[in-house]
């Protein structure tokens, strides 16, 4: 990815991201200061609920993580973090899902964690569901949380945490794509390890491919990451 259409559109998809504890005020802040750019702003900042305060000044939406990262199956731990986030000024929530319980077999453990957490911040907030995709064991379990994550209300199907086992993949995400495209609604976003300019150009042309051209806006395609703005805006820079 070289031409600077394609960089800035790849800058405007991305949840700029940091999610370390412990952590300290000077990262947070210098997390914020890259969310705007001469070039564009990103979609979204995502940050623990505690670090909200600090960069919702930018001008950016707030998304904050929910049952992080252990993906625990409580409904109501899940749904209080994220009543919490939102009402220190989140406009999205990232929930990771009990995926441990719904590999193991509990199909409806997905549903009670992502229906809890929607009921708990209403309509008007966006909600992604992390399903820990390299952790399932196979396309279809992926695609069976998907399903279940869209029906319980999720927004977005979110592959990794990027704290569990191998981050997004290629493969996982056109499994996500399919499961929107099928339900004729939905978004996606690719989490975990994606730290380079061509990377996020590969998954950026598979939602073309997938979806069809011009679909993946920031309302319905993201790439979180924590770098991969440092790529996109040293490239620009050098592309003039």
């Amino acid at each position: 990815m070289s031409a600077p259409d394609d960089l800035r559109r790849a800058l405007g998809v991305v949840d700029l991201t940091r999610l370390e504890r412990p952590d300290d005020a000077d990262a947070i802040d210098a997390l914020a200061a890259k969310a705007v750019t001469p070039a564009g702003s990103v979609a979204a900042i995502c940050v623990y609920p505690e670090w909200i305060d600090r960069v919702i000044g930018t001008g950016v939406p707030v998304a904050a993580v929910a049952n992080f990262p252990a993906g625990e199956d409580d409904a109501d731990l899940a749904a209080r973090e994220a009543a919490g986030a939102v009402e220190a000024g989140a406009a999205e929530v990232d929930v990771v899902v009990p995926w441990r319980a719904f590999a193991a077999g509990d199909d409806r453990a997905i549903e009670r964690v992502v229906g809890a957490t929607r009921a708990a911040i209403g309509d008007g907030t966006g909600l992604k569901a992390i399903l820990e995709t390299g952790s399932l064991k196979d396309e279809e379990t992926i695609r069976g949380a998907g399903e279940r994550a869209l029906d319980a209300g999720a927004d977005f199907l979110k592959t990794s945490t990027g704290k569990v086992g191998p981050g997004a993949t290629l493969d996982a995400t056109r499994v996500l794509l399919e499961v929107v495209k099928r339900a004729g609604h939905g978004a996606v976003k690719a989490s975990g390890g994606v730290r380079t300019a061509e990377q996020a150009a590969e998954y950026l042309a598979l939602a073309d491919e997938v979806m069809g051209a011009g679909w993946a806006t920031p309302g319905r395609f993201r790439i979180g990451a924590s770098s991969l703005v440092d790529d996109i805006l040293a490239r620009l820079q050098t592309a003039g």
